[in-house]
């Protein structure tokens, strides 16, 4: 329980004259007499344990060796859980004299837990909360003595590392440490051990929704886990809104995968939360992304995030986060900084590819994304979720926006002649990405570039199949969207004849780009360039079919 001391009443101040004002009097602290605390003793209220935890057995272990822990993870991993669960058993076992759960989300929300501490042990002063935390540390201070008191201080989603300056407890033998945070400041790791909390495995996935009461076979439900990302908050969510709503997995999923509809409306109403949580899955890392927006160069990592929820999740090179028209996202849509925000945002200095470097740092510190610039070619992963949270609130114009504009960073980031086939493969699957995230905008308002790039690079990389199949659905689906006589489409059509004489069909090309080379005479001239490049092409694969001749 948390008490206070209640002072004594202090004596009635003396009238001061009527000419001068005298200092305000200043009268001593006088602490009712109270019983000594009797051990163990538990200052603060641990969460309610969720109602289908899984415990971590890997993690418990790194817990249990280690007297100082920094527990990192994205939001919605279960640090929180993690944490009281560990402090809850060693509590039960008897383990501990003193047990204080700080909710440390400000430094002076532990500055005033460890002030109510010093009140509790030592009767400090609760009204000068600055030297009756002081005194607490001090107390947990090793000293020499028969019965060193055995504690455990948790201090739940520390928000930044400055908060805990001069407030981190000291290094002890009978003294532990725990910290949970989303953030990954070295700041915060110099102190302790990093244990990194992960995603759920598909196996702990299954097991934690066959817990929440869903009975599909196993194969529906590691599905579900697989579209929910594997993460706990999200699961668990998922878990309730299908119980609520008696809806199974199948339909579930289907919602899920319909872009048109909002994360939002597919989680539990804020009251109808499972576990007292206290924010839905969409509404879990706006905080983290706050902060990280307020990291230099401010005002850089929301736009940054806005980019990496249009590409892949299981990586985006750092080429393409940082190209030219990244760089001219950023600088456009770079957000008012929170140290003067009377000025407004900066738009005219152009961002840096440095300072680009900079805003991915700053979200790989409140685990928004994993950056790892040792693998260039995925450089930046983000949890799906996170880019489904992220691209709700956009308006339709403004996702279009976006879309083209990742589709330019992808345009410019590929090279002209593929000679790293890593790259060229984590560049089509952001293709592939992107195209399922805004279908619509890469055809407004014509095709964009990079539908073909992908398609030539599938060519060139030996996959001729693959290639003539992408080149078909590239020519019919502009043929829909844009018409027939539409220069995309053309292209597309001339595209795919070539890939049907690389195939082998030089008979099936030549009598592809005999009906091309028609329409484009009818469609751009005689002169043109595109149509003087189906000329040739229908001569050569002519010839490459035994029939040389004027086309």
């Amino acid at each position: 329980m948390w008490t206070q001391a209640k002072d004594s009443p202090a004596p009635a101040p003396v009238p001061a004259p009527a000419v001068t004002a005298p200092a305000e009097p200043r009268y001593p602290h006088h602490a009712a007499a109270r019983v000594p605390v009797s051990f163990p003793h538990q200052i603060g209220v641990l969460p309610l344990r969720a109602a289908r935890f899984q415990d971590r057995l890997v993690l418990r272990q790194a817990l249990e060796d280690s007297t100082v822990a920094v527990l990192g993870g994205m939001g919605g991993v279960g640090k929180t859980q993690l944490a009281a669960d560990h402090a809850r058993h060693i509590w039960q076992h008897g383990r501990l004299d003193l047990l204080l759960w700080v909710t440390a989300a400000t430094r002076q929300a532990v500055i005033d837990a460890y002030a109510q501490a010093g009140t509790d042990l030592l009767n400090a002063d609760p009204a000068h909360p600055e030297q009756a935390a002081a005194a607490f540390l001090a107390w947990l201070e090793p000293k020499p003595g028969p019965a060193p008191r055995r504690w455990l201080i948790v201090l739940d989603d520390v928000a930044e590392a400055a908060d805990l300056h001069g407030l981190w407890p000291p290094a002890s033998t009978h003294g532990r440490t725990l910290v949970t945070t989303r953030r990954r400041d070295a700041a915060l790791n110099a102190h302790g051990l990093p244990v990194q909390v992960d995603l759920f495995t598909t196996a702990e996935a299954t097991t934690y929704l066959t817990a929440a009461g869903r009975h599909e076979p196993d194969d529906q439900l590691a599905a579900l886990a697989e579209d929910l990302g594997h993460l706990p908050l999200a699961l668990s969510q998922a878990a309730a809104y299908l119980t609520d709503t008696a809806l199974d997995c199948t339909t579930y999923r289907t919602r899920l995968a319909d872009r048109a509809r909002r994360l939002h409306d597919l989680l539990p109403e804020p009251g109808s939360l499972p576990d007292q949580q206290p924010a839905t899955v969409a509404a879990a890392w706006s905080l983290s992304l706050e902060h990280a927006n307020q990291l230099r160069p401010a005002g850089l990592a929301r736009p940054m995030l806005h980019l990496t929820a249009m590409l892949d999740p299981n990586g985006i090179p750092d080429t393409v986060l940082t190209s030219t028209p990244a760089l001219n996202h950023l600088t456009e849509h770079r957000t008012t900084s929170a140290a003067a925000p009377e000025h407004g945002p900066d738009r005219t200095t152009p961002v840096t590819t440095e300072q680009a470097y900079q805003a991915l740092r700053a979200l790989h510190r409140l685990n928004l994304i994993d950056h790892t610039p040792a693998t260039p070619h995925q450089a930046v992963r983000v949890h799906q979720l996170i880019q489904r949270a992220v691209l709700d609130p956009l308006t339709p114009h403004d996702t279009a926006t976006l879309a083209r504009t990742a589709a330019d960073t992808l345009t410019a980031a590929w090279p002209e002649i593929e000679r790293d086939t890593a790259m060229a493969q984590a560049l089509r699957a952001n293709t592939d990405a992107l195209t399922h995230h805004a279908p619509d905008a890469l055809w407004q308002p014509d095709a964009h570039a990079v539908l073909f790039r992908t398609g030539r690079s599938i060519g060139e990389n030996g996959q001729v199949t693959a290639a003539i199949n992408h080149f078909q659905h590239l020519a019919h689906t502009a043929d829909q969207r844009l018409g027939p006589d539409h220069p995309d489409t053309l292209t597309a059509r001339g595209n795919l004849a070539s890939l049907r004489g690389v195939a082998g069909d030089a008979a099936g090309a030549a009598a592809a780009f005999q009906e091309l080379l028609a329409d484009c005479v009818r469609v751009l001239g005689a002169d043109h360039p595109d149509t003087l490049t189906a000329r040739n092409n229908l001569a050569h694969w002519r010839r490459q079919g035994g029939h040389p001749g004027d086309p």
